[in-house]
């Protein structure tokens, strides 16, 4: 059966079944290809008659995983230049639901909202409409260009929440009543948005899964990098040379500087990203992005939002474990990534307390979960002063379970498509923990709880894994060698 939905740009036929509504890849906004190549989001012209949306859209180019990373994410690429387009899942029949924006992860280099993981199904089984957004990417998103606006991928974003405010009604959602949600860097883009004026009243609540609000360019390290990409092409560093490149150009362009800052980390040339490895990322450039982020929420920036955020028990796993980074590091290299860290003398030791039987390697894994995700989550849900904290502590099969509560694995869980999760999530992951999870994820869209108090002076955390429980303060004493550290 079809479900015809009217939108401000045009009708669009969907499908439904089994009283899920899906209307897949409408767009949001113009192709930002030719003209509004390297421009803010253009509106979305409109078009006659009723446009089929029964799969998803283009995805926004990307230079995929590399191995091993690429047998535990999954990809999925359709070419297209409407790649500024979303979709709806939607309970059938109703009117006035809460309404929740996925946006998806990926370093800012990759990913996209057809991942079949991010299916909204059961979020609109259980009464919520899921809208799910495609982005610019990389250099075509965060490239910063004088003469260009300035974080692009952000404000395709803004232009998607604004959609919603216009058109969610239609598909019978409550546009007062809008979560927005991410993992990872959509995670970091939750954090900007909290943060940016132009998102301003576009939404009432935000969760923010294993990212948070302190990963952002300076200006200076951002336009260095524009410069070093015009280098490598040949062209000068304006906009109007880098929109004569094809974008499988630009995209081997970019690829080659993430290798390269990723290679050689000389803080001289690539800055703050010799930190997070991040070539491309939004930018704090003084009016879109006014501050980093946790700045601006430490200072009371999106206070009257209901703030969820939380990050998973052994996050940096993922990114050392299938590489074998961690049978191969030393104390000496340890040691180092602390002294990085400016992390108190002794800090080793007491790490190493807390999991006595873990290698040097194990322990490295721990300190730099804590200082990507954990510590930001904290630091954001203090800054912001009544948010939900969460932790996920599942354990991965894969490896041996060597990787843990590792990045990434929640998302089956939030989104209750465990069939899809693939080699992370194994042959029998537990349904009762995504049914708490999901169901958790969809009381605090509906209501602003989740269930479980907010963080506060006791440091409330609630602990997703073999056991479901609320903690105070887990780890409290590791937090506290963070004292003072941003």
């Amino acid at each position: 059966m079809y479900s015809v939905v009217k939108t401000t740009a045009g009708e669009v036929r969907g499908q439904v079944s089994e009283g899920v509504v899906r209307h897949l890849g409408i767009p949001y906004a113009a192709a930002p290809f030719g003209p509004n190549r390297f421009r803010a989001p253009a509106p979305v012209p409109e078009w006659d008659g009723v446009r089929d949306a029964l799969e998803h859209g283009p995805t926004a180019p990307a230079p995929g995983y590399p191995s091993p990373f690429a047998e535990l994410l999954p990809v999925v690429r359709i070419p297209g230049e409407e790649i500024l387009n979303l979709s709806v899942w939607a309970p059938e029949g109703v009117r006035d639901r809460p309404v929740m924006v996925w946006i998806h992860g990926g370093a800012f280099v990759n990913g996209s909202s057809s991942v079949p993981t991010y299916d909204g199904s059961a979020f609109a089984r259980d009464g919520v409409v899921l809208v799910a957004v495609n982005y610019r990417l990389g250099a075509e998103g965060f490239l910063h260009l004088p003469g260009s606006e300035p974080n692009r991928g952000l404000l395709d974003q803004v232009a998607a929440l604004r959609w919603v405010q216009e058109n969610i009604a239609s598909f019978g959602g409550d546009p007062a009543n809008v979560t927005v949600f991410g993992e990872s860097a959509g995670a970091m883009s939750v954090g900007s948005l909290l943060a940016m004026p132009a998102a301003r009243g576009l939404f009432r609540r935000a969760i923010l899964q294993s990212g948070a609000g302190h990963h952002a360019l300076t200006a200076a390290t951002a336009a260095r990098v524009a410069g070093y990409a015009a280098e490598k092409l040949g062209i000068e560093p304006t906009v109007e040379a880098f929109a004569e490149v094809s974008p499988e150009r630009l995209l081997e362009t970019q690829k080659a500087l993430s290798a390269e800052a990723a290679t050689t980390p000389d803080p001289a040339r690539w800055g703050e990203i010799t930190a997070n490895s991040m070539v491309f990322e939004p930018v704090v450039d003084g009016a879109v992005l006014p501050q980093l982020p946790i700045e601006a929420l430490a200072a009371g920036a999106s206070a009257d939002v209901d703030v969820m955020v939380g990050s998973n028990r052994d996050e940096h796993r993922f990114f050392l474990v299938p590489t074998g980074f961690t049978d191969q590091v030393t104390e000496p290299v340890v040691g180092g990534v602390l002294a990085a860290y400016r992390l108190p003398d002794g800090a080793l030791d007491r790490y190493r307390a807390v999991r006595p039987r873990a290698s040097i390697g194990m322990v490295l894994a721990d300190v730099m979960s804590d200082w990507f995700f954990r510590i930001p989550a904290v630091r954001l849900a203090e800054a912001h002063g009544r948010a939900h904290v969460y932790e996920f502590e599942w354990g991965s099969p894969a490896f041996d379970g060597r990787l843990g509560a590792c990045h990434a694995l929640e998302l089956g869980f939030v989104f209750d498509t465990l069939a899809s999760g693939g080699v992370m999530t194994g042959d029998a992951p537990p349904q009762e923990l995504a049914d708490a999870m999901h169901a958790a994820w969809v009381a605090f869209a509906t209501t602003g709880d989740p269930g479980w108090e907010t963080y506060g002076e006791d440091r409330r955390v609630r602990r997703f894994g073999p056991e479901i429980v609320t903690a105070t303060d887990p780890r409290g004493d590791i937090r506290g060698l963070w004292a003072g550290i941003r």
